[in-house]
């Protein structure tokens, strides 16, 4: 006699013999052991149905810059973005620019180094920045990307890629000064 026998009390051969699930009682009427009552009280209303029922912006993102002073003439001076934040916190500087007229969405300049990292793995981050190795870009929308580009090529800002047509709009690519890459595109409308 196998399992399904013996929960329904039929022969594998019989027309009473049901399908085991329709054998079982209701899981929920089942009795939980304590130690896993816990765990089930913890998950009953089960994950949430979106991060969006979590979590509400992207407020920082991060990129390893090797002189943040001279970050800031290119992210601000050139590309022509906004500081949020530049504070002295001792142990580092916490430095954060953004676009224009949008604080929410802020970028932290971070020089690689203690406390974050050994002084040996920063050494090693700041060969893989200037390789353009970190894995990290920056991409902005622009409404006009080859006015973007021009003006910022007159600015002495280096491209690694000219305004080309994509499936989804116009954009090309260029390294900061520090090897990070950084893209803008044009939308398509």
């Amino acid at each position: 006699m196998d399992a399904a026998e013996r929960l329904t009390g039929a022969t594998a051969g019989s027309p009473s013999a049901l399908p085991v699930l329709s054998a079982l009682p209701v899981l929920s009427a089942l009795p939980v052991p304590p130690a896993d009552r816990a765990v089930l009280d913890k998950f009953s209303s089960g994950p949430p149905s979106s991060v969006m029922d979590m979590f509400n912006a992207i407020t920082h993102s991060q990129i390893y810059v090797l002189d943040q002073d001279e970050a800031l003439d290119f992210y601000v001076g050139k590309l022509g973005l906004e500081v949020n934040a530049d504070v002295d916190l001792g142990f580092m500087r916490w430095l954060t620019v953004s676009v224009p007229g949008h604080p929410e969405r802020q970028i932290l300049l971070e020089r690689p180094g203690p406390p974050a990292m050994s002084e040996e793995t920063a050494q090693q981050v700041r060969e893989l920045v200037t390789k353009g190795a970190t894995g990290g870009s920056l991409i902005f929308s622009t409404d006009d990307c080859r006015k973007t580009y021009d003006t910022l090529l007159g600015l002495g800002v280096e491209f690694t890629e000219e305004p080309t047509d994509r499936p989804y709009g116009i954009d090309c690519g260029l390294r900061d000064p520090f090897g990070n890459n950084i893209r803008f595109t044009q939308p398509k409308t």
